[in-house]
């Protein structure tokens, strides 16, 4: 077909508040209590289109807050398994490449209207089970978010294949082929985002690539039900290879490749740099020169200005620090209150994260639930633990943890008065906010900690109703944020809205659910066609 199309308009999927009472509430615990009461599935591979059980080290997934409660067994992928999918992507590639882009396309809006239709119940509930998230938590990502990640690429991807050169001269046609990368994309996706993880090995594949995706083992759960919806979707076989296990012994195969094209990461520092130095220690083995996209760790700030609204400031703490019991990239963990507006909120704020309801999140009353594994909650009873310890940290809120049935940490808050100690440096990926009080006439001062008190740069959050003050913060703290809020909590991203990434140590910032993504996995093509080509060498000025 020649036709020029117009792809649908892409908006952000309504998200459902699941209030008592509601038909959606009713539907969504009848799926909780399906999924809850089934025998545990197989966490299988999917390599070419088919189903596989892979023979490496066993593993299992388990509900957080309810850690006896099996939900999946799966066994790691081995060496043969990657080498295997590897050559699926290869024998797919040619027609997947050849496929329009209408065709590609039409394959992942049809899945953001599975996934926001009959799919969404399944992928909510297995998000809460498998990661242990409220209802409204799942929503707003599992749902909302990686659908409205599917309609929006599928428009800026229309966008990017339409920009073409604005000059043709007499007599040439210059054009722009958006090609695929030459050889495969290695998708490695973290356990806190079903959307992420269904984002990272799409959208180079709506591109016209294809890919190994490698899920967190903790999340695995989630990303067997994506990966079905693909399938039911019409995602082509060996287009998107999932490979599940701790991905050691695939990431050896895959990153000694020379098919090896790009890395699509969303996962810690550390593992991001080790996977950045391999490349490097490769990069004369490679066909072509690998993109790397990755968003790593961050050490989120909230700056509140003596002019700060304190309810806001107590609400954006509270959002900011707790939703998901912190598990966020964006969470903001470490906060610098002006002193006048701590003696108004400090009471109020203590008494509310004291009365945080933490539970199973079948419960719809809870607001928030267990850290995903036993490791994360070693990591944050040690940072607890060391802050009862230490004579210059005040906990004053929570501070206590349990690990009888779940892995459940108390929402915590503590002050301390050096700004420089481990809880505002160091990234606890829990529930754990970390106050420093500073003197109001402090403010530029302040910022100047802020910006410099970690590597990282994320996410990061002013509170002020002064203008002046705002124009301050953001000019001073412009390379301390890739995403920016004022008066807000440095949390909520919204694909269309708000595209998410940072620098520094926290990433490329690429920036997912944007344009700027989709073009780090093209490959460009110029070609200019001259109509009538010239007959003689020679330039005028030569006589």
């Amino acid at each position: 077909m020649d036709a020029v199309t117009t792809v649908p308009a892409p908006y952000n999927e309504p998200v459902r508040d699941y209030a008592p009472g509601s038909p959606e509430r009713a539907s969504l615990e009848a799926e909780l209590k399906r999924l809850a009461a089934a025998e545990p599935i197989n966490l299988t591979a999917t390599i070419g289109g088919e189903q596989r059980v892979c023979s490496g080290p066993e593993f299992t997934v388990v509900q957080p807050h309810n850690h006896a409660h099996v939900l999946g067994v799966g066994h790691g992928a081995t060496r043969q398994d990657a080498e295997d999918a590897i050559a699926a992507a290869a024998a797919a590639a040619p027609a997947w490449r050849a496929m329009s882009f209408d065709e590609r396309a039409a394959i992942f809006l049809k899945a953001a209207d599975l996934l926001t239709g009959p799919w969404r119940d399944t992928l909510n509930a297995a998000t809460m089970l498998g990661q242990s998230k409220t209802a409204y938590q799942a929503e707003i990502e599992a749902a909302c978010e990686m659908a409205d990640f599917w309609r929006f690429n599928v428009g800026f991807a229309r966008d990017i294949i339409n920009e073409q050169p604005l000059v043709n001269p007499n007599g040439s046609w210059n054009r722009l082929d958006h090609r695929p990368l030459e050889g495969f994309v290695y998708a490695i996706t973290p356990f806190n985002f079903t959307a992420i993880a269904g984002n990272l090995p799409t959208a180079p594949a709506l591109m016209g690539n294809v890919v190994l995706w490698k899920p967190s083992p903790t999340q695995q759960y989630s990303a067997h039900f994506t990966m079905r919806l693909l399938e039911e979707a019409g995602l082509p076989a060996g287009v998107i290879n999932m490979l599940p296990g701790d991905g050691i012994e695939v990431s050896e195969v895959a990153l000694a490749h020379p098919d090896l094209a790009g890395i699509h990461f969303t996962g810690s520092t550390a593992t991001f740099q080790r996977l950045w130095k391999t490349v490097g220690e490769n990069i004369s083995t490679y066909r072509t020169y690998p993109r790397l996209v990755g968003e790593t760790g961050g050490k989120d700030f909230v700056v509140a200005h003596p002019s700060a609204d304190v309810d806001a400031v107590r609400v954006a703490l509270i959002r900011g620090a707790y939703e998901f019991s912190g598990q966020k990239c964006s969470a903001a963990s470490r906060a610098f209150i002006a002193r006048s507006v701590w003696e108004k909120l400090e009471e109020g704020l203590v008494q509310e994260i004291e009365a945080l309801k933490v539970g199973d999140p079948a419960d719809f009353s809870n607001f928030t639930a267990a850290v995903i594994d036993a490791r994360s909650f070693a990591k944050n009873k040690a940072a607890i633990d060391r802050a009862h310890a230490e004579p210059g940290i005040d906990v004053l809120a929570g501070g206590t943890y349990d690990d009888s049935v779940g892995w459940f940490i108390r929402p915590t808050l503590v002050r301390c008065d050096d700004p420089t100690d481990e809880v505002f440096t160091t990234e606890y990926f829990g529930p754990f906010l970390a106050v420093h009080v500073y003197e109001d006439d402090q403010f530029d001062a302040i910022l100047d900690t802020v910006d410099t008190g970690t590597a990282y740069g994320l996410t990061g959050a002013v509170l002020s109703q002064d203008r002046a003050a705002v124009a301050r913060a953001l000019e001073k703290l412009r390379f301390a944020a890739g995403n920016f809020y004022i008066n807000d909590k440095p949390t909520g991203a919204v694909v269309g809205q708000q595209p998410f990434g940072g620098a520094r140590a926290s990433g490329t910032d690429d920036k997912a659910g944007s344009p700027l993504n989709l073009l780090r996995w093209t490959a460009p093509r110029v070609i200019k066609e001259t109509f009538v080509p010239a007959k003689d060498h020679r330039y005028p000025h030569m006589g």
